[in-house]
């Protein structure tokens, strides 16, 4: 009952506050102008100072309530993309977003929602040549490509945005500098080398995915993955001779 009464009032703050479609900027200066009517426009040093001095806590009051509508639409985000309903998670994160604009986490979920999107997306409305699957893979893109700028060194974004380019655009060559990064960062992470090796395959490195198959190989404790390495590696090497 405790739970269910904490997410009521969640619920009550985020329609009271979020009931329009103003963000937090424009809400502010519609508070601010209510705020100047109503103590007379000051004009004067001291009449400004009177009316600062009246609304400052009312202001900082504001701001708060609207940082905490940020943070509650960014976990109910991420409770939905527990429930793996990437749809809901992606407008908690779009509107989580009109109140941290520079937050790389929040960039990063959106990338994985519309990347989740784009494979269950039908277009009923297809207009020109671009459909719904391709606009949510750039959605997708853009998000983590915003994230890394924000934040260098996010490793999920990093790693996020080398899936997307090897496995959904088919465009291994862009995936690499991001995910030579990553495993500058994660130097451990099997998953990160056998991506990083396919792109390398895809741009007809050869070397270089040997190497790095050859290093899973040398690693992983992983009986299956070591197997997958050597196939792989074998795959790379023929394609090599066969050159």
């Amino acid at each position: 009952m405790k739970v269910k009464s904490v997410l009521s009032g969640i619920f009550a703050a985020v329609l009271i506050f979020s009931g329009c479609s103003l963000n937090s900027k424009q809400i502010l200066a519609k508070r601010i102008k209510h705020m100047q009517e109503s103590s007379g426009n000051p004009v004067t040093i001291e009449e400004i100072k009177d009316a600062i001095n009246k609304y400052d806590a009312e202001a900082v009051e504001l701001q708060r309530k609207n940082a905490k509508i940020g943070l509650w639409y960014k976990i109910l985000g991420t409770r939905y993309i527990d429930k793996k309903m990437y749809g809901e998670a992606l407008k908690c994160f779009e509107k989580a977003l009109e109140f941290y604009p520079d937050n790389a986490n929040l960039y990063y979920y959106v990338g994985v929602c519309a990347g989740y999107m784009s494979h269950a997306a039908l277009d009923f409305e297809a207009q020109g040549t671009v459909g719904k699957k391709q606009r949510y893979l750039e959605l997708a893109e853009n998000s983590y490509l915003r994230a890394i700028q924000i934040d260098d060194r996010l490793t999920t974004a990093l790693y996020g945005l080398g899936i997307l380019y090897v496995f959904e655009l088919d465009e291994s060559s862009k995936a690499i500098p991001y995910l030579e990064r990553y495993l500058d960062i994660e130097t451990r992470s099997i998953d990160g080398m056998f991506v990083l090796a396919r792109a390398y395959y895809s741009n007809y490195e050869f070397d270089k995915a040997v190497a790095l198959y050859d290093k899973i190989i040398a690693t992983t404790k992983s009986a299956e993955k070591k197997a997958d390495a050597e196939a792989n590696k074998k795959v790379v090497l023929d394609a090599s001779y066969g050159m």
